[in-house]
């Protein structure tokens, strides 16, 4: 099947043909000719399988007749975070370049004033996020009682970061004869409720079992203690032929830290998190996009917000605190038919993280060991010296949560003698000392004895 198949316009198969593309996916090959017939729809699939473009092709069609009101936009997509925003806006520039649509953006972390006097002139698709949308909203500055069709994206991660009251209110403005469009790569019972609140009659597409790992995508647990995170990192990048990567951290200052001290080691690195402001977020994942760094560490906030081709490996540095994150954090490696490699580190006290990890996606993730290694060890003779890299700071103790209004479940400290770990540090010995190329310095986990390799 083609996507002149599914009923497309002939200006925007022109479009999708110049992007480079001539196969629908299997959620657009379902969703788009059901949008076209302005049903409502509850999209169930893997990230990374095509789903913005199998709602974003056939609005294009359905809003090429129309006309634009000053504050009043025609059609509302809804999106967690700013990065997800802005690639969702981004497809709508690519595959509406020969259609007459306005477009606006509104996003937080960056001045209101350009995006009022965009909605002033009327807009077709208004794509935002919640928090920017209810403030603009309480402002007068926008009416929704003209929107004929809503995307509610990404909705689970909608229901992690909070914004459920917020999409009950910003629905309950809009017209009841809309048409609504529910995307998710997750179904979770408060999702589903509110499916049959908001949708009417909904038809249900489901390309993948809910909550599934993309088939592309060989992933790994590996059981490591604390103090050796960071060289079981290093070693992973220097030997499992890792072209592209992103590495999820659960804090920013671990996030901040880590960056650090693969910059220290000789790695081409950046970091995104939420204490960034946008433009220079976007202006880290402009480099990573382009190549300058081949290394991305990033907080749940992107998670879900980028897309971009290639990306060989994802590393969980940290195993996240919410199992849903894990489908969509190995999900930016694996995309668009690629293959992918995707490690979660896991420490003793993650046992029950990763335990609601296979219990979500219904299969238990394999411990990397001996014979999952790809590499050919270099010899120490040919080891290029490392200069030797400063001392780290030391480390702040200050907790700090990601983006998302979710807090990691507390647990009750354990005595002070009983923590030998307090005594000694939180700071490993070997951890910021220079490792020459191919060479494993200190301890040698368990997983990584490949003598006999």
């Amino acid at each position: 099947m083609t996507f002149a198949d599914l009923g497309l316009s002939e200006e925007l198969l022109q479009s999708v043909e110049a992007a480079g593309y001539s196969t629908p996916t299997p959620i657009q090959t379902e969703a788009i000719p059901a949008v076209l017939m302005m049903k409502d729809l509850i999209g169930i699939a893997q990230t990374g399988t095509g789903k913005t473009a199998s709602f974003v092709l056939p609005m294009i069609d359905v809003l090429a007749n129309g006309r634009r009101r000053a504050l009043m936009p025609r059609s509302l997509i809804l999106e967690p975070t700013r990065e997800l925003a802005v690639q969702v806006a981004e497809n709508f520039e690519k595959y509406g370049k020969n259609h007459d649509l306005k477009m606006a953006l509104l996003i937080g972390g960056v001045q209101m004033g350009d995006q009022v006097k965009a909605l002033s002139d009327g807009v077709d698709v208004l794509i935002a996020t919640p928090g920017r949308l209810m403030d603009l909203f309480e402002r007068g500055k926008i009416m929704l009682n003209g929107c004929e069709l809503l995307v509610i994206d990404e909705a689970d991660r909608m229901l992690d970061m909070g914004f459920i009251p917020d999409i009950e209110f910003i629905c309950s403005k809009l017209p009841e004869t809309r048409q609504t469009l529910l995307f998710s790569a997750t179904m979770p019972p408060p999702i589903e409720k509110l499916s049959k609140k908001f949708l009417n009659n909904p038809k249900r597409i489901e390309v993948s079992r809910a909550a599934s790992t993309n088939k592309d995508i060989t992933a790994f647990k590996i059981n490591v203690n604390n103090r050796q995170k960071r060289e079981t990192l290093r070693w992973l990048l220097r030997h499992d032929h890792v072209e592209t990567a992103i590495i999820f951290a659960n804090r920013k200052t671990t996030v901040r830290e880590l960056n650090t001290s693969l910059q220290r080691h000789g790695f081409s690195s950046g970091e995104i998190h939420g204490d960034m402001d946008q433009a220079n977020r976007l202006k880290e994942l402009a480099r990573f996009k382009a190549g300058e760094i081949n290394i991305l560490v990033a907080s749940d906030v992107a998670a879900r917000g980028l897309d971009i081709k290639g990306v060989s490996h994802v590393f969980n540095f940290d195993t996240p605190w919410h199992p849903d994150d894990y489908v969509h954090r190995i999900g930016r490696t694996g995309r668009a038919g690629a293959k992918g490699r995707a490690f979660t580190f896991v420490a003793d006290e993650d046992a029950e993280a990763i335990a609601n990890v296979e219990k979500l996606t219904g299969a238990k993730v394999p411990v990397f060991g001996k014979s999952d290694v790809r590499v050919e060890l270099v010899e120490k003779a040919a080891s290029a010296e490392v200069e030797e890299a400063p001392r780290e700071e030391k480390r702040s103790r200050r907790r700090d949560d990601d983006d998302d209004r979710s807090e990691r479940p507390r647990r009750e400290k354990a005595p002070r003698k009983e923590r030998p770990e307090a005594r000694r540090g939180r700071r490993d010995d070997h951890d910021d000392e220079p490792v020459p190329a191919g060479e494993w310095n200190g301890p040698r986990p368990s997983f990584l004895d490949i003598s006999a390799v």
